[in-house]
C-alpha cells in the first residue's frame, strides 16, 4: 500500500517527466467522485512544481446503456470545457478520453494528454524509466518502417495485417511533447492496418484476456476475419461472450479490426488483471506485459481512421510470435529484437 505523501512525491516526479514546469497550466480532469483524491494529489505536485493548476469535474453520464463505450465522452456536452482544456499545458485524464472528438481536438491545440486511472500501486510498480521510452521507441520505427505484419500463435493463429497507412504510435507512460497522449503506466507500440488490411484467423486459448470484460479466456475461440472485418467468431462461452457484447452495439463497424502491436514491460504481471474496469483500472498492465500481443476490434479514428464505432475490444494474447516484413520481432512470446530487451538480457 503507498501511502499519501509517497503519492504525492510519485506523482510529482511524474509530473517532472512530462516536462511540467513553472507558468504552465495543468487541469486533472475527472467525473463524479472517482479519483477525487487522486487529482487533489495532482494538484498539490503541480503547484510544487510552479505550474498553475486547478481541476475540472465532469458530472456522472446518465444512464443509457449497459455497455462500456469508448469516446462517448461528457465533455460533448460541455464545449467550454473542451476550450479551457485547449488552453492548458498538460491535461492529466481521470475519466479516459480516449477516442472522443474531445481528447483530438484538445491534442490538436497542443496540449499534452496524460490518462491516469490505474490503482496508484500499479502506478509506482510501472514508474516510466528512460531505458523503457528507449526500448518502445526502439520498436516504434521497426514498426513504422514495416510494410506487413504477421502474427502467428500456438492455438493456430495465422494472420496478416497490411500496414503503411497509419501511423505508429509508443506508449512510454508520460507525455513531454506538445499534443501528444500518453498513459501511465504503459511499454506499448501499435499501428492499424488498412481498413481492408487484414486477413486470416486469430485463435484465442486459455489465459488470453478479454478487455473490457476483464476476463480470461478459458475456452478456444476462432476469428476468421477477411478485408479487415471479422466474419466469423466460433467457440464455446467465451465466443458467446464475445458475440453478445459486439451484437449489444447494433453496429456493424464493431467487427472492423482496430490496432495491433506488443508489449515491452518486463516488470508487468500477466496475473494483473483487476475488476471493476473502474475505478480499478482498465488493464494497462496486461497490454504492456513483455512479449505479449495484443489486437484489437472496433474502432480506429485514434490513428486517423474512419471507424468511431463504441465497441471496442482488446485481446492480449500470450505465447504469439509477430513478424514485420517476414523478420521475427516476438518469438513464442519472447521478444527477440536486441534493442527492446532490458539492458541485462541483450546479447
Amino acid at each position: 500500500m503507498v501511502n499519501q505523501h509517497e503519492v504525492y512525491e510519485l506523482f510529482r516526479r511524474h509530473l517532472r517527466l512530462c516536462a511540467a514546469q513553472e507558468g504552465e497550466t495543468v487541469v486533472v480532469l475527472s467525473q463524479g467522485r472517482r479519483h477525487a483524491r487522486r487529482a487533489e494529489t495532482f494538484l498539490y505536485a503541480a503547484r510544487s512544481l510552479g505550474c498553475q493548476a486547478y481541476h475540472l469535474v465532469l458530472p456522472e453520464p446518465l444512464p443509457e446503456s449497459g455497455n462500456w463505450t469508448v469516446g462517448a465522452s461528457e465533455l460533448a456536452r460541455t464545449p467550454e470545457a473542451v476550450e479551457a482544456l485547449k488552453r492548458a499545458d498538460l491535461l492529466i485524464d481521470c475519466v479516459f478520453l480516449l477516442f472522443s472528438p474531445e481528447q483530438f481536438a484538445v491534442q490538436a491545440a497542443g496540449t499534452r494528454v496524460l490518462t491516469a486511472v490505474e490503482p496508484v500501486d500499479l502506478l509506482a510498480r510501472l514508474f516510466p524509466t528512460g531505458e523503457h521510452r528507449e526500448r518502445v521507441e526502439a520498436g516504434a520505427e521497426l514498426l513504422a518502417k514495416a510494410g506487413t505484419m504477421r502474427i502467428t500463435g500456438p492455438h493456430g493463429t495465422d494472420v496478416t495485417y497490411r500496414l503503411g497507412v497509419y501511423p505508429t504510435v509508443s506508449e512510454y507512460g508520460y507525455t513531454d511533447q506538445a499534443g501528444r497522449w500518453d498513459h501511465w503506466p504503459a511499454a506499448f507500440v501499435f499501428t492499424g492496418a488498412a481498413d481492408d488490411g487484414v486477413d486470416g484467423k486469430i485463435v484465442l486459448g486459455p489465459g488470453d484476456v478479454l478487455l473490457p470484460q476483464n476476463v480470461y479466456v478459458t475456452t478456444p475461440v476462432e476469428y476468421t476475419i477477411e478485408k479487415g472485418f471479422i466474419t466469423d467468431i466460433r467457440g464455446g462461452h467465451d465466443a458467446e461472450l464475445i458475440k453478445s457484447y459486439m451484437e449489444s452495439f447494433d453496429d456493424p463497424r464493431g467487427y472492423g479490426m482496430s490496432h495491433v502491436g506488443w508489449g515491452i514491460d518486463e516488470r508487468a504481471h500477466w496475473h494483473g488483471l483487476r475488476e471493476p474496469s473502474f475505478p480499478g483500472g482498465m488493464g494497462m498492465e496486461l497490454r504492456s506485459v513483455y512479449g505479449n500481443v495484443m489486437f484489437s476490434t472496433g474502432p480506429n479514428n485514434e490513428l486517423g481512421g474512419p471507424n468511431d464505432t463504441a465497441c471496442h475490444l482488446d485481446v492480449p494474447m500470450r505465447g504469439c510470435s509477430l513478424f514485420l516484413d517476414d523478420e521475427p520481432i516476438v518469438l513464442d512470446g519472447d521478444i527477440v529484437v536486441d534493442a527492446m530487451k532490458p539492458a541485462k538480457a541483450r546479447r
